[in-house]
């Protein structure tokens, strides 16, 4: 999406909103990497929070209706919350706030984190939870994608981001800034634990040249040496309960 399209698409979609929901509409806030300025793809997601006052079953009917020329244009839906469901839902989806909270431009009304608090301890057990969860489904996904070594490269790019996400947790619960881009959040996360980087730069270099021939000793040492790494993140954010 050029950024000529881009800010068409959004201001039609703002526009559309506020027809659709009028008084009952609080915020809608762009979030993640577009926001902050640093597009990391180039065909990255634009995404979108859409905080109203109530949410009834025909508000979400004239919201299907507001977001159709959005989703035709690619994007994925909005997200949306009710004023009170964002200030109370800050203790089960921490890492998800956070990365709205660390980089948002205010689209329309009021900022909706202004009120929003997140505990150290609650990002700390959905940080090992989704670690865990993530690490696990990889080991599964090994079994059946091991006969294809093309099939094996693409699942460790397509787990990428997500442990990227995860890995900007880690980096605030060690009191550390949170970079917005992945490249730069896992490697400050590999220099902070003292990890390998190796199998990480492995992935960004297979990222950004999109083709090239692959070896399947080759794939198959870096998907090891990929999970030892995430191993140990996790064991360093186990650890961070007991300290």
């Amino acid at each position: 999406m050029s950024e000529a399209t881009e800010s068409k698409a959004l201001q039609r979609l703002v526009t559309d909103l506020c027809a659709a929901h009028g008084d009952n509409l609080e915020s809608i806030t762009l979030y993640g990497s577009n926001a902050a300025g640093k597009q990391t793809d180039e065909h990255s997601d634009h995404n979108v929070l859409v905080v109203l006052r109530r949410i009834a079953l025909d508000d979400l009917r004239r919201s299907q209706k507001a977001t159709r020329a959005w989703k035709d244009a690619g994007q994925p839906p909005p997200v949306f919350f009710t004023v009170d469901e964002l200030k109370r839902a800050a203790d089960v989806f921490p890492i998800e706030f956070l990365q709205m909270e660390k980089a948002r431009k205010i689209l329309y009304g009021s900022d909706p984190f202004e009120f929003v608090e997140i505990s150290p301890a609650n990002l700390r057990h959905q940080t090992e939870y989704e670690l865990r969860t993530k690490f696990i489904q990889l080991r599964r996904l090994y079994i059946s994608e091991s006969h294809s070594v093309t099939n094996l490269s693409a699942l460790m790019i397509d787990s990428f981001a997500s442990f990227a996400a995860l890995f900007r947790a880690v980096l605030i619960l060690h009191g550390h800034e949170s970079p917005v881009s992945n490249a730069d959040a896992v490697r400050r996360a590999v220099s902070l634990l003292g990890l390998d980087g190796t199998p990480f730069e492995w992935i960004l270099e297979r990222r950004a040249r999109k083709t090239s021939s692959l070896i399947e000793s080759e794939v198959n040492n870096m998907f090891a040496a990929y999970l030892v790494q995430i191993e140990r993140v996790i064991d360093a954010v186990d650890r961070i309960e007991h300290t």
